[in-house]
């Protein structure tokens, strides 16, 4: 009988809910500065949007790469495929900030529905996203930048437009690099012991510079931000305008040449390239009008974020024919290739400099999510509470912000980038499943409460939105690749550490208030 209350309070202890009134409570008394319009989310919103994916998962998602077949000229189908996907998740989203304006996105949503347990893995699957992600686009930010370095050959010394390889990548692609070119990877690589070493400095530089932004507060993230976007926007512009002169819609045909898998492998990977709009939702303690401001901007971000995608993938797809083989440097940068194909080079220099642009906002907002996510996190006792502590001038988490910047610039050392990218697929599809699943509970156990903002169709919108994902996933899943069994391992690493530290901490926590309260009632003779 002992055995059977334990096992029956764990698992109370597992599906143990937080009201929604009481999140809301605390995060009344968190004091993060509330600076944000629905301007600036929509500024935001296209900041972490349109970056990586547009400027270089373009050209893999329409050419295919090792591991998947490319969607070619119906790259333009994949990413109304990826959009469909992300519309009806991004509609939960948008009910959940409304109604629970506090930071940490879908972490805190699933608290309030799901329990303690279903919200560590939601928050840890969302470090998957955002952490790794963060990784990814600083290590693809230093690449751009190598390659508009190299532009510029004819006026910078030798040592600056061509870096030692060991400077400017990690351990794993310096060495690759060197293997490629027919060079021993010893003979260049210093070493630590017998350890070889790489140290990738202009993705380091930065983090750096995001992480003293970010320091400063929102509002200045939101005003760099806004300059990237303009920036990033009428690069992209400039492409669709003086591209649509050299479109020979020859290029698009034939339209499918890999057929209805081509076209689902390249909306599983063009995903990468909307991630983001999620990661809003994860200021909501620093917005102005919650209830209104965040789904306006949310939504909105999305919807302009796919005029743009498709107006590109027809431009680019028409210019280039993606149906055999293709260059290397078109992968690499397909915009900015396809550019120099024409003739354009002038436009090319432009474009690589927008990429630059584009990808430095999309660091802004993900290293923003990292830090806020993880801030809620500490406040539910999953980690540490001394990461809670305000900047006492600029009213920001400083110190978690530090910390994930020392641990995104340990990650540039080793990480995979490749691997990387569909990681945080895997983990943003896991995120949205969560989050739509959410809603459709909240509406049974909590019908009466008040929401601003409702999902129209529901349940068949959350439904459809579920579907979408997991049919995404499957069909990766399906292609046994890296990422497909790293992301089992990544859940059971979080498993283990809430088993060892989350689940025993928030215990401690509970049976120290219980005493507490006794003391109280003993002490007024209650």
């Amino acid at each position: 009988m002992k055995i059977k209350n334990i096992i029956f309070n764990f698992l109370c202890n597992l599906v143990k809910r937080k009201n929604p009134d009481e999140l809301i409570s605390q995060s009344q008394k968190a004091g993060l500065a509330k600076s944000l319009t629905a301007i600036d989310l929509i500024i935001l919103g296209i900041g972490a949007i349109v970056g990586s994916g547009i400027f270089a998962v373009v050209g893999i998602a329409a050419a295919g790469g090792a591991q998947s077949p490319g969607a070619g000229p119906a790259l333009v189908i994949s990413m109304i495929v990826a959009a469909f996907a992300c519309v009806f998740s991004a509609l939960c989203y948008s009910e959940f900030a409304a109604m629970i304006p506090v930071a940490g996105g879908a972490y805190t949503y699933t608290f309030a529905t799901l329990g303690e347990f279903g919200a560590w893995m939601v928050g840890w699957v969302l470090m998957l996203e955002y952490a790794i992600g963060f990784i990814a686009v600083a290590c693809a930010w230093s690449n751009h930048f190598i390659q508009l370095l190299k532009g510029f050959s004819s006026f910078l010394p030798a040592w600056a437009a061509n870096p030692p390889v060991w400077l400017v990548n990690d351990v794993k692609t310096a060495t690759k690099i060197l293997t490629d070119n027919g060079i021993d990877p010893a003979t260049v690589l210093p070493t630590i012991g017998t350890i070889p070493f790489a140290i990738n400095v202009p993705a380091i530089v930065i983090i750096l510079i995001t992480t003293l932004i970010l320091v400063r507060g929102t509002k200045d993230s939101t005003k760099m931000a806004g300059i990237m976007v303009a920036v990033k926007l009428a690069v992209i512009g400039l492409f669709v305008f003086v591209g649509m002169f050299y479109v020979k819609p020859a290029n698009w045909v034939p339209f499918a040449p890999n057929g209805v898998e081509g076209i689902f492998a390249g909306a599983f990977l063009i995903f990468f390239a909307y991630i983001g709009f999620d990661a809003l939702a994860t200021t909501a303690e620093e917005t102005k009008n919650p209830q209104k401001d965040l789904p306006i901007g949310i939504i909105g971000s999305l919807l302009m974020t796919t005029v743009i995608y498709v107006s590109v993938a027809l431009v680019l797809t028409g210019i280039y024919p993606t149906s055999g083989n293709v260059s290397a440097e078109f992968l690499k940068a397909p915009m900015a290739y396809v550019m120099s194909m024409v003739g354009q080079n002038w436009a090319a220099g432009l474009i690589s400099i927008g990429s630059l642009a584009g990808l430095t906002s999309v660091l802004l907002v993900l290293e923003l999510a990292s830090t806020r996510i993880l801030y809620a996190m500490s406040r539910d006792n999953f980690i540490s509470r001394r990461f809670q502590v305000l900047h006492p001038k600029f009213k920001t988490p400083h110190v978690l912000t530090w910390t994930v910047a020392v641990i995104c610039i340990l990650g540039t050392l080793t990480l995979d980038l490749n691997v990387a990218a569909e990681l945080c697929n895997f983990g943003t599809f896991t995120s949205f499943i969560i989050v739509c699943v959410a809603v459709l509970i909240l509406r049974k156990t909590d019908p009466k409460r008040y929401r601003p903002f409702k999902v129209p169709f529901s349940p068949w919108f959350p439904l459809a939105g579920i579907v979408c994902c997991v049919f995404l996933m499957v069909m990766k899943f399906q292609e046994q690749s890296d990422s497909a069994l790293l992301f089992p391992l990544w859940l059971l690493i979080g498993i283990v550490i809430y088993a060892t530290y989350g689940y025993k901490k928030n215990r401690i926590i509970e049976e120290n208030a219980a005493q507490n309260l006794e003391a109280e009632k003993t002490k007024i003779g209650v």
